[in-house]
């Protein structure tokens, strides 16, 4: 079937903290008088997605309050400052969150405008499908594209996060487009890749980190300027 939809997670596929999660957290740090290099904090990036893995295991629904998302992002800091040696008091945890809460912290990935521009001018729908707090639509709004998606599931406002298929088939529904005739691009394969094609989506892999360079499942790409060639533009 011709793709007529093309939908995206967002941080990691779309958007990052800028420069980069370890530098902002590894400034925070040293702001406060904790001098850490940011390899260190790189070295232990995968407790971020331990426990995005965990929380969807356990069906937590992080991201549907601020209340629970500030509680969830203020435990995986203080996992990093354990890992670091480093003790959270002092209002550090609150420092680092608001580092991360700041609409200003980040970026779109350069070779996303040139994508979204080409995918419209294709014709194809365009839309997000994230597991993020409700302030995704205005950082999207910020970083200027907020118009490219006329279609945002985001689960801080639905009360659904992936890997639930509810998500994907609302994406779908509102834009008016089979699921058999959308592609889904994200980075993560159990929240992404493996419930999108459940419900009948094409998964795109977007793996800027080379963190599965054996993956196969799925079609995986390390660009967004690959996209277009994948999904056969």
């Amino acid at each position: 079937m011709r793709t007529v939809a093309v939908f995206f997670d967002a941080g990691e596929t779309l958007l990052r903290p800028y420069p980069s999660f370890p530098e902002l957290l590894a400034r925070a740090l040293r702001e406060a008088g904790h001098p850490v290099d940011p390899e260190e904090v790189r070295a232990r990036s995968h407790l971020v997605l331990d426990r995005f893995r965990e929380a969807a295991d356990a069906g937590e629904l992080w991201t549907t309050s601020p209340e629970r998302s500030r509680a969830f992002w203020h435990g995986v800091y203080r996992s990093f400052l354990t890992e670091l040696g480093i003790r959270p008091g002092d209002g550090l945890v609150d420092r680092i969150y608001g580092t991360f809460t700041d609409l200003g912290n980040y970026r779109l990935f350069e070779d996303v405008p040139p994508v979204l521009e080409r995918l419209r001018s294709a014709g194809l729908a365009l839309g997000v499908i994230s597991n993020f707090e409700d302030w995704l639509e205005r950082l999207l709004e910020r970083l200027g594209v907020l118009s490219c998606f006329p279609v945002r599931v985001i689960s801080g406002v639905e009360g659904i996060e992936k890997p639930d298929p509810r998500i994907f088939r609302l994406a779908a529904a509102r834009a008016g487009v089979a699921l058999e005739a959308s592609v889904y691009v994200g980075d993560h394969p159990e929240l992404d890749i493996a419930p999108s094609a459940a419900v009948g989506m094409r998964p795109v892999l977007i793996d800027r980190r080379g963190r599965y360079p054996g993956f196969a499942d799925a079609p995986r790409i390390t660009s967004m300027a690959e996209l277009p060639g994948v999904i056969g533009l």
